[in-house]
């Protein structure tokens, strides 16, 4: 229950993109003016895991796993730069199963993207979502095999395996791409970004970390913007 209010929070915010967004042209990332945003999200330690999954049947594998990496943070802009929405093909991403994880723990995509889940795993897997953004089923499948899913609507889709009570995932579905997802450690990169002020978003683990204005200017190349642990 205590993740509902974040996670409705920022849906509603990549949802307010759709609209904002889905008629601008494709010029943006051309401009030279435009400049990169970029710094470091600190975490004091990795964030506490959220209340389990829906249990449609608990029938875990009593056997060793990957353990979840809860490092990675998404940093966004709140809303997208006039001229931000091209229509174009999205490239294909993958959320792999393997070691009875989903790997990566965090996905960052555009919507219209299609998303393959191979299984990796000497064991059946069921991936599945109750996510409004996106509800799917897609059933058991062997190892070797690989199932995919089109995310088409803004939001966050929270994955989990019907199998494997302790796997679980997100997907970040956007309308525009000024979005990156940190590495290791902490560090996130924004390209193309056009002169402006924006609110940059740190969204950690289900929820909204930060918040913090920024300033573009026409003469930026770089702009760099941390957030300091809490």
């Amino acid at each position: 229950m205590t993740d509902r209010l974040p996670l409705a929070r920022v849906a509603v915010a990549l949802a307010l993109w759709s609209a904002a967004s889905a008629s601008l042209p494709s010029a943006v990332s051309r401009d030279p003016a435009n400049a990169t945003i970029r710094g470091r999200v600190e975490l004091r330690q990795p964030p506490a895991d959220l209340a389990p999954r829906p249990r449609v049947g608990d029938v875990a594998m009593p056997r060793s796993h990957d353990a979840t990496d809860r490092r990675r943070s998404v940093v966004y802009l709140e809303t997208a730069p006039r001229a931000a929405f091209d229509q174009r093909d999205e490239p294909r991403a993958k959320l792999d199963q393997r070691n009875e994880a989903f790997d990566p723990h965090v996905l960052a995509i555009v919507a219209g993207t299609t998303v393959d889940f191979p299984n990796n795993d000497q064991t059946y897997h069921n991936v599945f979502s109750l996510s409004s953004a996106k509800p799917f089923d897609l059933g058991r499948y062997a190892t070797g095999r690989s199932k995919s899913i089109r995310f088409d609507r803004p939001g966050i889709v929270r994955v989990f395996c019907d199998i494997h009570s302790h796997m679980n995932a997100f997907i970040l579905v956007f309308t525009h791409r000024f979005f990156s997802v940190a590495d290791a450690e902490g560090r996130y990169q924004i390209d193309h970004v056009p002169p402006g002020t924006y609110t940059l978003v740190a969204w950690v683990e289900g929820a909204i970390r930060d918040t913090r204005s920024v300033q573009v200017t026409a003469e930026s190349r770089s702009v760099e913007l941390d957030f300091p642990h809490r």
